[in-house]
C-alpha cells in the first residue's frame, strides 16, 4: 500500500490530456514554502507537486498550461467527477510529468 496524502482543498482544476484521461490538481497552503500544487491521478494517486510563493502564481501556472478550474465549468462537472480521498503517493510511469518541466510552461 502507497503513502497516504492529506489534501485539505476541495477546489480541484483539471487538465484533459487525452480521451478518457485527466489529471487533477489541487492548490494547498504549505509553510514556509507558500503552496504546492498537488497533481492527481483519475484513481486517486498523487504523481506529482511543484511548489509556488503564492495562491495566484499557482493558479496562474496552471492556467498557462491548460489546467481549467472545475467550479468554473459547469460543463465540465455534468461529466467528470474528481478523483475521491483519500489521496495516496502514486509514481507515473514517464515518472514527475511537470515538475521536471518536459511538460511544463513557466
Amino acid at each position: 500500500m502507497s503513502e497516504p496524502v492529506t489534501i485539505q482543498s476541495t477546489d480541484y482544476w483539471i487538465k484533459v490530456v487525452e480521451m478518457l484521461q485527466q489529471n487533477w490538481a489541487l492548490i494547498e497552503a504549505v509553510k514556509p514554502e507558500g503552496v504546492c500544487v498537488y497533481f492527481i491521478s483519475d484513481t486517486s494517486g498523487v504523481f506529482d507537486q511543484m511548489f509556488f510563493a503564492d495562491e495566484i502564481a499557482a493558479r496562474e501556472a496552471l492556467v498557462r498550461n491548460g489546467f481549467k478550474r472545475c467550479a468554473d465549468d459547469l460543463r465540465l462537472q455534468s461529466f467528470l467527477r474528481p478523483p475521491p480521498t483519500p489521496f495516496h503517493w502514486s509514481a507515473d510511469p514517464n515518472g514527475p510529468i511537470y515538475s521536471s518541466g518536459r511538460f511544463w510552461r513557466s
